[in-house]
């Protein structure tokens, strides 16, 4: 795989040997066990997989490429790079500026913005309508285009369903900026509707078997449906992918769902002349990422640390995955861990942040499982572990761990 140019800083004393380790002895990642890493009093079980991806890596080598090349220029990004609170002003300080937000909402007028600068589309991808505003500029949109191969991936996937006259279900968060795009290229070549859960799924069942009208699926996803979208002729042939950092099983409850909703309408003599049985759209890092902390749930452990940006979806999932089985903190950096006893922690649930105390067993170990997102730094890893050595005295030193 391609190596890329990133930050030093990005990178980490710890949890860069612990991968070569894992890379020398599981060259073709077959294993989804975790490293173990103790420390006397504190036993770190780190997940197998974990950390930048490629598409991230990619990301962040062509951001910082843009500011080498373009010194003087305004430039600019669509929206955030990636969901990590720590890359995004990062790129901030060395002088780039957001457009929009992440929800949207716009930063920068457009009409501030011409040929002479130069605009970074986030690794998301963006809209066919923004794509064509910025050509319209006479910006060059392929120079720092920075769009996941995976999410277009998933593009491609729904051009070639639309090309065999499906509808596309996209099993992803409306508001997300990946989904919002990935909406935008689907509906050019089919009529497509976005999904956030089994539940909206449920809706497209009640309506092919006849339970709702038109009308009320069509209220139910206002503003998540493409235009001129007509329930009737639409949803008779359909097919399912998905925003690249959903929660896997959920995606293939969703697909067998749905599928099992077309045999009992059509038969299964004829399902393949109304369900595109397709493999699912994820990407390799977000398949990885979720098997490693999966395999966490054999493991036996005090607690888990969950480290990343609050509003990365692939991330939220694998707290998600965590949440039955262990007390879980899911935290930006090490500075939400205010000492030994307190921590502040975001709840996916509320939204909130939520400090708690006592967060650390007072027992001779303590076993804490520690993973991030694929948009989470080593860096932001290490610190986390270094945070906790140091706040418990720990007697073996880092310089002491067998690697």
């Amino acid at each position: 795989m391609k190596k890329f140019k990133i930050p030093e800083f990005y990178n980490s004393p710890i949890i860069s040997k612990v991968k070569a380790k894992r890379k020398l002895d599981d060259p073709r990642k077959k294993d989804f066990t975790p490293s173990i890493l103790d420390f006397g009093n504190i036993e770190f079980i780190i997940s197998r997989h974990f950390g930048f991806c490629y598409g991230v890596e990619n990301a962040i080598e062509k951001s910082y490429k843009a500011i080498t090349e373009n010194p003087g220029k305004n430039i600019y990004l669509l929206s955030e790079m990636i969901h990590n609170p720590e890359v995004n002003q990062d790129l901030l300080d060395q002088g780039l500026k957001f457009i929009q937000d992440t929800h949207g909402n716009q930063l920068i007028d457009w009409d501030t913005i011409d040929s002479d600068d130069i605009v970074i589309i986030p690794a998301f991808g963006t809209t066919i309508e923004t794509e064509k505003l910025l050509i319209n500029k006479d910006i060059n949109i392929a120079k720092y285009n920075t769009t996941c191969p995976f999410v277009e991936k998933v593009w491609n996937r729904s051009a070639s369903l639309g090309k065999s006259d499906h509808t596309i279900i996209i099993h992803g968060k409306n508001s997300h900026e990946e989904t919002k795009a990935t909406f935008s290229h689907s509906k050019e070549n089919s009529p497509s509707i976005v999904i956030k859960d089994i539940n909206e799924a449920g809706i497209i069942a009640n309506y092919i078997l006849g339970k709702i009208s038109s009308d009320e699926l069509l209220r139910r996803f206002m503003g998540k449906i493409s235009d001129e979208f007509n329930p009737e002729k639409d949803l008779n042939k359909i097919g399912v992918v998905n925003q690249t950092t959903m929660l896997a099983t959920e995606t293939q409850e969703i697909a067998d769902f749905l599928k099992n909703t077309m045999i009992e309408k059509h038969s299964s003599k004829s399902l393949k002349e109304h369900f595109a049985d397709n493999r699912d759209t994820l990407c390799y890092a977000t398949n990885d990422n979720q098997s490693a902390t999966i395999e966490l749930l054999n493991i036996e452990a005090d607690l888990a640390i969950v480290v990343g940006g609050y509003n990365s979806s692939n991330t939220t999932h694998l707290v998600e995955l965590l949440e039955p089985n262990f007390k879980t903190f899911f935290i930006k950096t090490k500075d939400e861990i205010i000492d030994s006893d307190q921590i502040r922690s975001f709840n996916i649930h509320s939204k909130n942040i939520e400090e708690h105390s006592t967060f650390l067993p007072k027992k001779e170990k303590t076993r804490i499982i520690i993973t991030s997102g694929a948009s989470c730094p080593d860096a932001a890893v290490d610190a986390v572990i270094q945070r906790i050595l140091d706040l418990n005295n720990s007697p073996i030193s880092i310089n002491d761990i067998q690697f």
